[in-house]
This record gives structure tokens, sequence and C-alpha cells, in this order.
């Protein structure tokens, strides 16, 4: 299953630090040798301040309690430049864990500088330096204590080029500590800056929106509402372009959300054609088995790939831990995916056939004949379907549905404005 890891592919798009949880989930699952996680974990932290976590890794690879000098050495230097950074920001932090000064503050910045220099004489450079002691407090993987610190600075910050960087670190932050409603806001104001800034060109936008895609992923498969919020944001036509230009692996995430998710089902039909557009640039178990069921109508092939994602659920780390609220009770995502996966499948087998042998349905569900005739009348019921069962003849008859030509006019024209844009950002990029 190693083969469908997608972590060698997100990890480019995330800040390291978000990097470690994936690579805990690997080694928890065995997917690759433990010396190979315990390697690639000591060259994320070769460039960041938590010392003492790799050399705890280092001990733990090599078997050993001895740690190399430049690691000690390492330290020294890490604890002092703290300790400088710390009395740079000093007066600034005072006035910060004052309550009754705070309360002076405004949301209008510059009046805030003049008030902060007027009566406590801080400036710029007290400001200055609370960032870089907030950066330096998230290298060193106190999350909690940056994600404070960048609060704050982003109040008295005017440079917007700096308050957003600060912005994406105090997303971080909060999704280390697993703060998902806090994440959430923080990632809702960071999609509203991208979404109107003006950037030196439309490709450094689409990258943005990458990032941000990525690092969504791990609220949208945590927070409670997060399998419809994951369907709003990459479902936007400026977002999906994105992942079809640059990201086509994303795919599996948006996949998994329709299909676990039945109440956004008018806007699944537009996401199969995006399927059958990505089949030959990025092959996934998941985007495979809606190929197989909508665009193939291979139902057999769709039960054999139904396994294949099984074990990618299972082993993807934004997938396998997760849960879903099923009918006011909590299961396993993957349980929830089967569950829906089958009902796909026989959805589309019965809209597809105009009689169906009630015998052959029961098979292929598993089921004796009296379930299964229970089972085709709720599926007509709440799937809508226009049939009637023959109970003399023991068939399930399917009334014919004629496509509707200007519908399909109106689809193929929607198509045009994404695969223009596709073509334009891919000679872009080459160009680039």
């Amino acid at each position: 299953m190693a083969n469908y890891d997608l972590t060698p592919r997100i990890a480019p798009n995330l800040d390291r630090h978000l990097v470690f949880p994936l690579l805990e989930f690997l080694q928890e699952r065995g997917l690759y040798p433990d010396e190979l996680i315990l390697k690639f974990k000591i060259e994320l932290l070769n460039n960041t301040n938590m010392v003492d976590y790799a050399m705890d890794i280092h001990k733990s690879l090599y078997h050993t309690e001895d740690v190399p000098q430049d690691m000690v050495e390492r330290r020294v230097e890490v604890v002092a430049r703290l300790k400088a950074l710390e009395e740079a920001a000093a007066p600034l932090i005072t006035f910060l864990q004052n309550a009754k000064a705070v309360q002076e503050l405004r949301a209008d910045q510059h009046y805030n500088l003049q008030m902060l220099s007027e009566r406590h004489q801080i400036g710029p450079e007290q400001i200055e330096a609370l960032y870089q002691y907030a950066k330096f407090q998230f290298e060193c993987g106190n999350y909690s204590g940056a994600s404070d610190y960048l609060y704050q600075y982003r109040a008295l910050c005017t440079d917007s080029e700096r308050s957003l960087s600060a912005l994406w670190g105090k997303l971080a932050a909060e999704i280390l500590m697993q703060n998902w409603d806090l994440a959430q806001e923080e990632l809702n104001q960071l999609k509203d800056i991208i979404d109107s800034k003006n950037f030196p060109t439309p490709l450094n936008q689409v990258q943005s929106r990458i990032w941000l895609m990525h690092w969504s992923l791990f609220i949208f498969f945590n927070h409670d509402n997060g399998r419809t919020q994951i369907i709003d944001l990459f479902n936007q036509d400026k977002y999906l372009n994105a992942i079809q230009t640059n990201a086509p692996h994303l795919l599996r995430y948006l996949a998994t959300a329709f299909i676990v998710n039945k109440r956004r089902r008018p806007q699944f039909k537009d996401f199969i054609k995006v399927v059958q557009q990505e089949q030959h640039s990025f092959e996934d178990p998941i985007t495979e088995f809606l190929a197989c069921v909508y665009v193939k109508y291979d139902f057999d092939g769709a039960q054999k790939k139904m396994k294949e994602c099984e074990e990618v659920i299972l082993n993807d780390p934004f997938l396998g831990k997760r849960v879903v609220e099923s009918n006011f009770s909590t299961v396993p995502l993957r349980d929830e995916f089967l569950e829906n996966a089958r009902l796909f499948i026989f959805e589309t087998y019965c809209r597809i056939h105009q009689r169906i042998d009630m015998g052959v349905l029961a098979e292929k569900l598993n089921l004796n004949y009296e379930e299964a005739e229970r089972w085709i009348v709720n599926l007509i019921r709440t799937s809508k379907l226009d049939a009637k069962i023959d109970s003399k003849t023991g068939t399930v008859i399917m009334e014919p549905t004629h496509p509707n030509v200007y519908e399909q006019l109106i689809d193929h024209t929607k198509a045009l404005s994404g695969r223009t844009y596709k073509l334009v950002s891919q000679l872009m990029e080459h160009a680039q």
C-alpha cells in the first residue's frame, strides 16, 4: 500500500512541523521500516529548534545514549538565541501581560503604534522582536506560546505581508494543538485574504490555494462538519482548477467527502466529470472506484476496487483514524465509506437496467430474497428511482429515462471554462 501513500506529494506543501503527525501515523501503521521513518524525522528536525526531540530520535535510531557533538552545540545556540529574543521582546510582552493596559489597544494598528510609543516607549523594534520571538517559539515546538504571541503581533502589525506570514504560523500552531474550531477560523481568514489579494502572478495565487487546501486536510477530517466544508472549499471552480492543474492527488479527499456525504449529491454529478477528465493524470483506488461506477459502468471492477479503497483509507494519515457521525452514532470513516460505496454501485446498477432479477440482486447484496426485496423497496423510496417490483416474475422493472438535450449542452459548456483555465495555467507554468 506504500504505492498509494500520498505523503511524498503532500509534505512539500506543508510546514515541516505539520509533517511530523503524518510520519507518526505511518510509523504506527508500519507502512515503512522504522529506521526509514526515524531518518526522515531527523532530516526534518535539522531545520527546527527542537534539538531535544532530535537527540531522542538519534538515540532511538542508533540505539545509543550518546549524541553527536554538533547537536550538543546546537542546543547551546538555541537556548542562547531564545534568551536574547525574550529580552528583546520583554517590554512588549510585559505590556501584553497587563490586562488593563491591553484594553487600550484598538482595531486601528496605527493608533496602537502611536499609543505604545507615547505612553510605554515601545516602538517598531519591540514589535518586530515579538514576531521573531513567536517564530522561534514555534520552531522550538512551543505551539501554545507561539499562537498567543502571533495573535498579539497581528493586532499591532502594519505590514500586510508580515501579518499574513503570522497568520499562516498561527494556523499551523492551532492545527498542531488540535484546536479545530480556532484552526477553522484562521483557515477562513486566510482564504479570504488569498482570494482578494493582488498577487505578482496568477501562479502565486494558485500556489497559495494549493498550500491552503493541503493544510486544511488536518481540519476537515477532524472537524465535526469537515466533510461538508471540504466540498464547499475544494469544489469551488478556482480551487478545483488549482487541484487539476497542480495537485490532482487532492481528488482522493474530495472524492471521499462526496461518497460519505449524501446531502451533496447535486454537486456530485459535476465532480464525476472531473474524475473522468483526470483519469489519465492521477490514478487512485477511490477515484477509480467512482470511474468504474459512473463512467465505465464496470460493477465487478467497482467491487474489486472497494477492497483497495478500504486499504487506502486505513493507511492514509488523514482518513485512517477519522470518524464520522452516522445516525447519531460515531463510526469509522472506513465503515461509512464502504456502506455508501455499495449504495452507489446498486443505485447506478438499478438506473441502467430496465429489468433486474431479484435473485441476482440478492446474491450481489449477500442477502436472502426477502431481505433483498425490502432493500430494493427502500432504495426506490429514498433514491426516488422510477421503478416498481413485479412480484410474479421476481423482478424489479425500471422505467426508462431520456436525457435532456438542453441540460447536456449546458453541462458541456460549463466544462469549457475549467479546461481553458487549466490549459492557460499549464502554458504559463511552462513559460516560467
